[in-house]
């Protein structure tokens, strides 16, 4: 690796910003492409577009034969990480899960009889506001964010907070009519369509769950899904 390409790439780990290095094996030619835009090397044939794009939505670094060379194609990803805004029943079953799919898991509840380590061992608890939450562990591309709490003073700051970052996944729980109020509050609060549209409310793909863990199965499915697809 090139002192420049290495200095590139330990800028793009320190802002949390998902990064490709493509060699050509040939002659150990090197392309660092951070955020899906070339940052330093050579153009890259159009032919590996698909490969890099797929390589970083499935955090899986690949080798290839072109008509232009070898090539290997290493993906520097940032963690996955969820936060999960209220402490409730079904955040107990959603936070081993996604811990399992290798996200890093938060709990935020200013509620510490629900936000209590007996009730989420071992998983970091934050008992600030949810807005003041989200604003310190700044949502990245690799960060997803779950409302539980059906409390508008609760879900809907974290889900401000949330629209104004890079977060790939935002959900909410709640019936559809509970969703259409939260609509129109976000509208009143200046967010458009657009905007609100980033969104899945309610939470989770709809497979007819009924219970919490199967809500939080819906809510991983859902995640995932949007994860791994392509954007």
């Amino acid at each position: 690796m090139t002192p420049a390409v290495l200095e590139a790439l330990l800028a793009a780990q320190k802002a949390h910003r998902p990064a490709v290095l493509v060699r050509r094996l040939d002659d150990n030619e090197q392309t660092l492409i951070v955020d899906g835009e070339r940052t330093t090397g050579p153009l890259l044939p159009p032919s590996l577009d698909t490969v890099v794009q797929g390589a970083v939505r499935n955090d899986k670094s690949t080798k290839l034969e072109t008509p232009d060379g070898s090539w290997f194609v290493q993906v520097f990803n940032p963690p996955l990480r969820l936060v999960v805004v209220g402490a409730v029943h079904i955040a107990q079953a959603l936070v081993p899960m996604a811990q399992l799919a290798g996200y890093a898991v938060t709990v935020v509840d200013p509620r510490r009889a629900f936000a209590a380590e007996a009730r989420f061992p071992d998983v970091p608890l934050v008992h600030d506001w949810p807005d003041e939450a989200l604003d310190a562990l700044a949502p990245d591309a690799r960060t997803a964010v779950v409302t539980l709490t059906h409390d508008p003073k609760l879900d809907d700051p974290a889900l401000t907070r949330a629209l104004h970052s890079q977060a790939f996944y935002i959900a909410a729980l709640g019936s559809k009519k509970t969703h259409a109020s939260r609509v129109q509050r976000l509208h009143d609060a200046g967010f458009d369509d657009t905007q609100i549209a980033r969104i899945h409310g309610p939470a989770g793909l709809n497979l007819g769950a009924v219970s919490p863990a199967e809500i939080a199965i819906s809510v991983m499915a859902q995640m995932t899904q949007v994860l791994r697809s392509p954007r």
